[in-house]
């Protein structure tokens, strides 16, 4: 699993620094969450191909989170784009969108798949036969949702060495890896376990931006390999977070200690600070493995 910041900073962007979008690679899988001003042009400058991109998770309607959509579905038309593109976003972004591509007479020619977010419960609003998607209700100015995505768990790997003393056709293979217990070319019960052993853990990553302090998302994330929580605010600036349904690090700290998730990436900074090490020495004081986001930067989980 991958994750490529393309943009996490708030608000308006600059120069040197973009609003949220990122990459998720994840069982050969490149999912696009959020798509800020900006987004396509930070694909290009991170070599990730637009075709790779299959589904985009849009957390809400504020600007600097999907106001790059538009745009990169533009694009992807110039770029004679055949493959379905699958939008989970708000109900409302279909409506602008369409009326955009109206208005400019720039139908796609590859179809454009709406699925319109509604529920203030968590939900599934993707699976295959690798991974899923769950929606996580969060507390902002408009309707807004994080998003979990979770490996399942994959097969089982076999021993070959004990597959083959054990005398078992390979026409049971599947079987095995399945977690099935099998007969032999003697016709004996083999045991699963003693010719398999467990497929690595499934990998879970949590997104989080934008919201005020909620700890209902809590059991929604617990466990999670990795949580990518806003922390807009420092704590000289903690008055500003209720106002603005933003958080602080101190907060996004609390909220994966509660959590008890692997690491915690801290994300959506207030272009007013200078300094994000503070972010970090914030939140180091309630919970120990921080990282901090910053555009162009590549975590490998």
């Amino acid at each position: 699993m991958k994750l490529n910041i393309l943009g996490c900073y708030s608000a308006t962007p600059r120069t040197f620094t973009n609003p949220t979008a990122q990459v998720l690679e994840i069982n050969n899988h490149h999912f696009l969450i959020d798509c800020g001003e900006g987004t396509q042009v930070q694909l290009r400058r991170h070599k990730i191909k637009f075709n790779r991109i299959k589904h985009v998770f849009i957390s809400h309607l504020h600007g600097d989170h999907c106001f790059g959509l538009v745009g990169l579905i533009s694009t992807m038309r110039l770029l004679t784009r055949e493959a379905d593109l699958h939008i989970y976003a708000p109900k409302g972004l279909k409506q602008v969108i369409t009326l955009q591509m109206k208005l400019a007479n720039s139908w796609t020619d590859y179809q454009l798949v709406f699925h319109e977010l509604t529920s203030t419960e968590s939900e599934l609003i993707f699976e295959d036969d690798k991974v899923e998607v769950y929606t996580i209700p969060l507390d902002h100015r408009v309707y807004t949702n994080g998003f979990l995505f979770k490996e399942k768990e994959g097969e089982r790997k076999l021993d070959m060495n004990a597959v083959l003393n054990a005398d078992i056709d390979v026409a049971y293979y599947r079987k095995l890896k399945q977690g099935f217990d099998v007969l032999n070319n003697t016709g004996e019960i083999i045991k699963n376990e003693t010719v398999t052993s467990a497929p690595e853990k499934p990998k879970s990553y949590a997104f989080c931006s934008d919201t005020a302090y909620k700890e209902d998302i809590v059991p929604l994330i617990t466990g999670v390999d990795v949580l990518y929580h806003e922390s807009t605010f420092l704590e000289q600036h903690a008055q500003l977070a209720p106002k603005t349904k933003h958080s602080t690090a101190k907060e996004a700290a609390k909220i994966a200690s509660k959590a008890h998730v692997g690491k915690l990436i801290l994300g959506h900074y207030s272009t007013r600070y200078d300094d994000l090490n503070v972010f970090k020495t914030e939140a180091n004081a309630y919970f120990e493995n921080v990282e901090l986001a910053d555009d162009g930067k590549v975590f490998e989980f």
